[in-house]
């Protein structure tokens, strides 16, 4: 018979654990937090109020039902375009081996759209350039044993300014790219060979920022574009993000292998404001956000399929965040792994991820509709984290956004272990609540913290604040999860454990349903 228990707590200021005024210890109550994380957990026992009427949320099913409906409908449907059998190389517009191909690579784009479209091949070893503009009908393939070295001279990188303004642009800067397409339709980039962006603090330095980027360009952006495929390749080093789409439709990413752990502001894969993506079959190993997606384009990003990937970061693996202008919804994650990179990965910074899982809404905008199932998360601080917060960040003509919205998120079938001492939390502002979250059967192993729990009273609210889980507390009230100002939060099946003795419980989290 399932258990149906309804926690109901109130937060002790001075040790972090939940209490109630009740001291009746029901069967059911003891039995779930022995589930929750064995003998640490059995501080739980005071949380958790009588056993009260609580049911699995309906609408969980129903999301996943019509995202599994998408996801089909997307691998049917989403498919690369196909390339003309034409072929230009460099070598037919003036390349020389040795010698910067920047102009010769950009004459066989031009060469290759004014004739309807077709392949663009880099074959024949090695290929110094600066920024390459990509045309519709323009394939771009590094072939197996040849790579494209980003040249190391800022002059080679002229400003590419978007059209259409974005948050992005005004308040990051992001004008120099290596490879850059705008506007494009039937676009892309493939090959078994490789991108170097040999973006070193040598080459290219400049300080870690949430601001502008002088000085240190991207590998590759594209705005705007449809039907854009992204395979094959392997991508290293770039001075800043590896990779940005920003307003597409019709995205895939499928099979590259990326290593961005040379500098500052190293994201992996950033997706902003895309609609009818598929990433797919992809390795990720970042110094920032591994893959991240955005709404800084003002557009919805919607229609979202993840599956078969690897996404190791030492901030976030996986993240909407931090722009949150533009919605994001009916995204379906499954089978991956992601976390922090094991010590046989490169990494700048030898650390956890500062978060497995982030979903950030602080600028506006609406969260909704996301499924993740099948994942292992292992070497993060904070497993899991979703955020309501009021920073409002939008482009400096706009006025400031109300709080925005986030709801309706499963996380089904996670585990991990080897995570780090502060936890999962889940935090909003009062008046803007999270609503409609519901974990099931998940089972999180992570380090136990030493000291006395802190106080939940004097964690900020993060109102105002870049949002990632860093920056809060170095340990959270308590070791699994910890939420405040949640509504409709459901746990099915959930257990957390520690590799030792904390003195932090395994679960606050007022107002939750539990059913074991």
């Amino acid at each position: 018979m399932t258990a149906k228990t309804h926690i109901e707590t109130t937060e002790r200021a001075t040790t972090g654990m939940a209490t109630t005024n009740t001291t009746t210890i029901d069967p059911r109550r003891r039995k779930l937090a022995q589930a929750l994380g064995g003998a640490a957990a059995m501080a739980l026992l005071p949380a958790i109020a009588p056993a009260a009427e609580c049911e699995a949320p309906a609408w969980a099913d129903g999301l996943r039902h019509d995202l599994d409906a998408m996801a089909q409908q997307l691998t049917r449907t989403l498919v690369p375009w196909p390339v003309p059998q034409r072929v230009f190389e460099p070598e037919s517009y003036g390349h020389v081996q040795g010698q910067l191909a920047t102009q010769a690579i950009r004459r066989a784009v031009e060469a290759c759209a004014a004739a309807g479209g077709g392949t663009v091949r880099l074959a024949r070893g090695d290929y110094v350039s600066g920024t390459i503009d990509l045309r519709s009908g323009v394939m771009l393939e590094i072939a197996k044993g040849s790579r494209l070295l980003a040249s190391t001279d800022l002059a080679d990188y002229p400003e590419r300014k978007a059209r259409r303004p974005t948050v992005q642009d005004s308040n990051m800067g992001m004008n120099q790219s290596l490879i850059f397409a705008e506007g494009c339709e039937r676009v892309g980039l493939c090959g078994a060979g490789t991108i170097d962006g040999r973006g070193t603090k040598d080459n290219f330095p400049g300080e870690q920022t949430t601001g502008s980027t002088p000085g240190r360009p991207f590998l590759i952006r594209m705005l705007d574009c449809r039907n854009v495929v992204i395979r094959d390749l392997r991508m290293r080093d770039s001075p800043c993000w590896m990779q940005n789409y920003l307003n597409c439709e019709d995205l895939i990413v499928d099979g590259i292998h990326v290593e961005n752990q040379v500098n500052h502001n190293n994201d992996g894969l950033d997706i902003d404001g895309c609609r009818r993506v598929i990433v797919r079959n992809v390795f990720i190993n970042a110094e920032d956000d591994g893959l991240c997606f955005k709404g800084a384009s003002q557009r919805a990003g919607e229609n979202i399929l993840i599956e078969n990937c690897e996404f190791y970061s030492t901030c976030n693996a996986l993240k909407f965040g931090t722009d949150s202008q533009g919605d994001f919804r009916n995204v379906l994650v499954r089978n991956v792994t992601l976390g922090g990179p094991s010590s046989s990965m490169r990494a700048i910074n030898r650390r956890k991820a500062d978060g497995g899982i982030s979903w950030e809404v602080v600028d506006g905008g609406t969260l909704e509709r996301i499924v993740v199932h099948d994942a292992q998360i292992v070497r993060a601080e904070s497993p899991l984290f979703l955020i309501l917060g009021d920073r409002g960040r939008v482009r400096p003509e706009q006025p400031k956004p109300g709080p925005g919205i986030l709801r309706h998120i499963v996380y089904d079938r996670i585990g991990g272990t080897d995570n780090g001492v502060r936890g999962s939390f889940f935090t909003a502002i009062p008046e803007r609540p999270i609503e409609h979250v519901l974990l099931r059967d998940v089972a999180l192993g992570m380090t136990a913290a030493a000291g006395p729990a802190p106080d939940p009273a004097a964690v900020p609210d993060g109102r105002g604040l870049y949002p990632d889980p860093h920056m809060f507390t170095p340990v959270m009230p308590a070791y699994g999860l910890w939420s405040r100002n949640v509504r409709h939060l459901t746990l099915q099946r959930v257990r957390f454990t520690t590799s030792g003795s904390d003195a932090r419980p395994a679960l606050i989290a007022p107002g939750a349903c539990a059913l074991t």
